[in-house]
């Protein structure tokens, strides 16, 4: 029996899996160095009190236990894999055996050496985290109702970034803390949100139809949206600008862009200028015939070369690839080329408001795209939870 070694529970990881035990033949080994599924996108809700944490995660070792027998879990920091010997090494001292790999690891937030005093900041892509900052948040809000002195105090939170996770975490907050005060009838001011681009719009390179609906809406929810500038310092109280300016925070977000996560710069592989792995038409790691990649720690590409953005439906898709040219190789038959699709987005706006496209046409935005990114979200997250259910029970009939 074959063994196959899939690092990452992300999206990546866990379709990664999920498409591999379709066979019972195989031995499938999912490693993270959490026992729990993320999932990122939704964070913001989260921080927004619109759901808990248990809404926002899958744990892994009751997924795995639902999926089947040849499919277990290990919580292991990866700190270095040797290719040629086919070891991956741990932080516990571990060495784990494979004969086929899905690298899936993901990415973390791009925090520019350059830039002092980004310790300052906040970085939500990882769950405690984001739990860490909406406890914070959630202390000064409480602080300014409760004390008539702070009540007419500025409480300012910054965003650096106009890219998706920049614009959706500036709505939610906006939207958040004047629902929290308007329900609440506080007598004090509400909440400043900055949010910093340093392109001229906000979701540089997306559809003219997105960045006009999500400016309109952020304008909407007082939003002020700082364009053509970039981040180049902060210290305790105030984040200073390439012009010169400044402005003064509370609370500092940073969502200046991604790069993969701190395993591929270890490796001897080839990667790109955001350390991400470098792999051929079929989703193999170059020059490696036995490892591939997926997600967001992968260069992704379509089939006319065109680079392609760090989505969740890029790394499933991309995830999907991997496993079944594994299969293929188990089974001597010809590998799949690897071809993804950017099937479309949808950006979350604050409240039940959302603004999306389905592929290059077609146009929605409001309570129907809200909708819509629910329905997407639920689709991946309900049979997840199922599986995870069905291995709760199995664990609990010992």
């Amino acid at each position: 029996m074959k063994k196959v070694v899939v690092l990452g529970g992300g999206y990546a990881g866990v379709s990664a899996v999920l498409e591999l035990s379709k066979r019972e033949d195989i031995e499938i080994l999912l490693v993270d160095k959490h026992s729990y599924h993320n999932l990122q996108p939704e964070i913001y809700d989260f921080i927004a009190n619109k759901c808990d944490a248990a809404d926002v995660t899958v744990d892994l070792i009751t997924f795995c236990k639902g999926v089947g027998k040849n499919l277990s879990f290990a919580c292991r920091r990866v700190v270095n894999i040797d290719f040629d010997k086919n070891e991956i090494y741990t932080e516990e001292k571990d060495t784990i055996m494979y004969d086929y790999l899905i690298i899936a690891v993901g990415s973390r937030t791009f925090f520019p050496q350059q830039i002092s005093g980004l310790d300052r900041t906040n970085d939500l892509k990882k769950l405690h985290k984001a739990l860490s900052f909406k406890q914070h948040f959630e202390l000064e809000m409480f602080k300014k109702m409760d004390n008539e002195a702070k009540k007419c105090e500025e409480l300012s939170i910054v965003v650096v970034g106009g890219g998706l996770s920049g614009v959706e975490i500036a709505a939610e907050m906006a939207y958040y803390a004047d629902y929290f005060l308007k329900k609440g009838l506080f007598a004090c001011e509400y909440m400043n949100i900055h949010l910093i681009s340093d392109q001229k719009t906000i979701l540089p390179g997306m559809d003219p139809y997105l960045i006009e609906v999500a400016t309109e809406r952020l304008k909407e929810l007082n939003v002020d949206i700082i364009s053509g500038k970039r981040m180049e310092s902060a210290d305790k109280e105030h984040i200073y600008l390439d012009d010169g300016s400044s402005i003064r925070y509370s609370f500092c977000i940073f969502a200046g862009g991604i790069e993969a996560a701190n395993l591929t710069n270890r490796l001897n592989v080839e990667k790109n200028m955001k350390g991400q792995i470098l792999c051929d038409e079929f989703a193999r790691i170059l020059n490696r015939d036995n490892a591939f990649a997926a997600g967001d720690c992968m260069e992704a590409r379509d089939s006319e070369g065109n680079l392609q953005p760090a989505t969740v439906q890029i790394s499933i898709q991309s995830a999907k690839y991997a496993a079944i040219n594994i299969i293929n190789l188990i089974d001597g038959k010809p590998l799949r080329k690897y071809e993804v699709k950017n099937p479309g987005v949808v950006i979350a706006l604050g409240g039940k408001f959302a603004v999306g496209m389905v592929g290059k046409s077609i146009k929605v935005s409001g309570f129907f795209a809200y909708v819509m990114k629910n329905l997407i979200f639920l689709k991946y997250r309900y049979p997840l939870i199922k599986i995870s259910k069905k291995g709760y029970k199995e664990l609990n009939a010992r």
